[in-house]
């Protein structure tokens, strides 16, 4: 209707015009001459408008056609800039800390200030389904010599299958301990990682693989993977720390570690799990002296108001002669950490530690390890730490005792 009457008012305001302006010259016209003139003035008019009509149809259609490339384009998945950074994640963590610690042994006093680890991590989510999960670590600020290391401590995509079973595979953290997967400053007590957990478990541990996590129901999860195993050398008296491989250029693979693990939080505030591990060799075959290896390793942990309690046991038994030959056919250790926390920044904990690389003869070469100190949480995502401890160790062996201080952040 709208466009009916613009095309009538362009045809009066014609007419108008034609009769104002034309008048003189159509004075000696004749009446008809005159209306043919005007009827040929409209007709030329309207045939304009007939084309201005089709060149804003050919533009709406045009316009039509981006539109629908547009949601095309967004129903096949191709992701906007904005799109990207909503399912790119970005953090991290790190931790410093002050050692004045006086050495009973052969070694010097520890008076020192180190930047222990910066680390970032990285993740992105494809889908609702596929995901992608990194950490980048730097140890101890800087790399010089044989100081310090640049690691990717993970990095592995994760596939959930549904809400009960996934899986992931890639640069993966060994599903055993209570720090190996979760040490974040800020989630534990005392400035620097237990040693038994250090020594034995050994945090951090992680290795190439796959693995699957099954959540049965009723609070219980099964976590079992499919990794690279250690290299353990008799220069090193076979301890399983020294023998991580660290996934350098050149892992050996000849021979695989099995893991898997049973953990249940059926109630808020309470984690019980067991860990077991096996590898046929933990030489990957350049050592025929040494054979396999079995981990065995439990813990608990109790959160119920302001109180806390974790405790952790781990043991180790090598097969072969060569292991034996040094007692290192047996390595384990347990702790026990009780902790009160009188608010939300302040906490006191104490920890007692004993661990023994070479357990398996009957030489005295067991460590013990007592802390006492405290945390403050100016953030939940910072904190502060002090602790004083106390070592006992063979004769002959470094003994470190005096107190700690840290200060952490995850984000």
């Amino acid at each position: 209707m709208s466009k009916q009457l613009n095309l009538v008012a362009y045809k009066a305001i014609a007419v108008f015009l034609l009769t104002c302006f034309a008048a003189p010259a159509w004075a000696d016209a004749s009446m008809e001459d005159r209306l043919k003139a005007m009827e040929q003035r409209l007709d030329s008019l309207e045939q304009e408008n007939l084309t201005l009509k089709r060149q804003l149809q050919t533009t709406d259609q045009k316009v039509e056609v981006t539109g629908e490339q547009i949601d095309k384009i967004a129903t096949q998945g191709v992701p906007s800039k904005a799109a990207w950074a909503e399912k790119t994640q970005f953090g991290g963590y790190g931790e410093m800390s002050l050692n004045q610690l006086h050495n009973g042994g052969p070694s010097g006093n520890v008076n020192q200030i180190d930047f222990t680890r910066f680390v970032l991590f990285t993740g992105h989510e494809f889908n609702d389904q596929l995901s992608f999960r990194s950490e980048l670590e730097v140890e101890h600020a800087h790399l010089e010599g044989n100081k310090g290391e640049l690691e990717v401590e993970q990095a592995y995509l994760n596939y959930n299958f549904n809400d009960r079973l996934s899986g992931r595979a890639g640069i993966i953290l060994v599903p055993v301990g209570i720090l190996n997967e979760t040490h974040e400053p800020p989630t534990f007590y005392g400035v620097d990682r237990n040693p038994v957990e250090t020594n034995i478990i050994p945090t951090t541990w992680f290795e190439s693989g796959a693995g699957l996590t099954t959540h049965l129901g009723s609070g219980f999860t099964v976590d079992s993977t499919v990794t690279t195993g250690f290299k353990a050398d008799a220069a090193d008296n076979y301890g399983v720390r020294e023998a991580r491989q660290e996934q350098f250029q050149g892992t050996l693979a000849r021979n695989p570690a099995y893991t898997a693990r049973l953990k249940w939080a059926g109630i808020p505030g309470v984690e019980l799990a067991s860990t077991v591990q096996y590898q046929a060799d933990i030489t990957q075959g350049l050592d025929a002296t040494a054979g396999g290896a079995i981990l065995l390793e439990t813990h608990a942990v109790l959160n119920r108001g302001p109180f806390a309690l974790k405790a952790l046991y781990a043991n180790w038994n090598l097969k072969g002669s060569g292991p034996a030959s040094v007692g290192a056919n047996k390595q384990n250790g347990w702790y026990v950490e009780p902790a009160y926390k009188f608010s939300e920044q302040w906490g006191v904990f104490a920890r007692y530690n004993r661990w023994d690389n070479q357990a398996g003869d009957v030489i005295d070469s067991r460590f013990s390890q007592s802390n006492l100190g405290v945390n403050y949480w100016p953030h939940p995502d910072v904190v502060v730490k002090f602790d004083v401890q106390n070592q006992k160790s063979p004769a002959g062996q470094d003994a470190f005792n005096g107190f700690n201080v840290g200060l952490g952040y995850q984000f």
